[in-house]
């Protein structure tokens, strides 16, 4: 019986802790795309609600909803770390792997790959107050032509 609790005990002191790191990075929830602020390079997809949780062990999942450039949906999801290591994202035709690196407490920097080459780099920065990110990605099109989107979310 002592033993069973002390398992019990541990369990709960891990899943406390999880939820406490997860609850200290300024990324997770959902974020809402503001259009009105943001500024798009001609032909490109929207990510219009970026939802970030806790996964398995010191894991994030980021999963995506928006529209390519034509207008039709599109949802993408990413599960990793913010070690800078690259990791598999599922859904998105433009992306491979995505690799995000812990600049600060508020800052991420993130790198797309397609067939081992890099397609784009963002930098992820979330306000002070946490209420608000912004999202400067540089990269290049379908036709090689280099863009650069700033685009701007409200935490919900």
């Amino acid at each position: 019986m002592r033993t069973k609790n002390i398992l019990v005990a541990l369990t709960l002191l891990l899943a406390a802790s999880r939820a406490s790191s997860a609850a200290e990075n300024p990324l997770m929830g959902t974020w809402k795309l503001n259009e009105s602020k943001s500024k798009y390079a001609p032909g490109s997809a929207k990510n219009t609600t970026v939802t970030y949780t806790a996964a398995k062990g010191d894991m994030l999942k980021c999963a995506a909803d928006g529209v390519d450039k034509n207008g039709k949906p599109i949802r993408w999801t990413w599960t990793g770390k913010l070690d800078g290591k690259p990791y598999p994202i599922k859904g998105s035709p433009a992306f491979d792997t995505l690799a995000y690196h812990r600049v600060n407490e508020r800052t991420n920097d993130t790198t797309a790959k397609k067939n081992g080459k890099v397609v784009m780099t963002a930098v992820i920065a979330v306000a002070k107050d946490g209420k608000s990110r912004t999202v400067t990605l540089t990269g290049t099109d379908a036709n090689g032509k280099k863009i650069t989107d700033r685009t701007y979310y409200d935490k919900e």
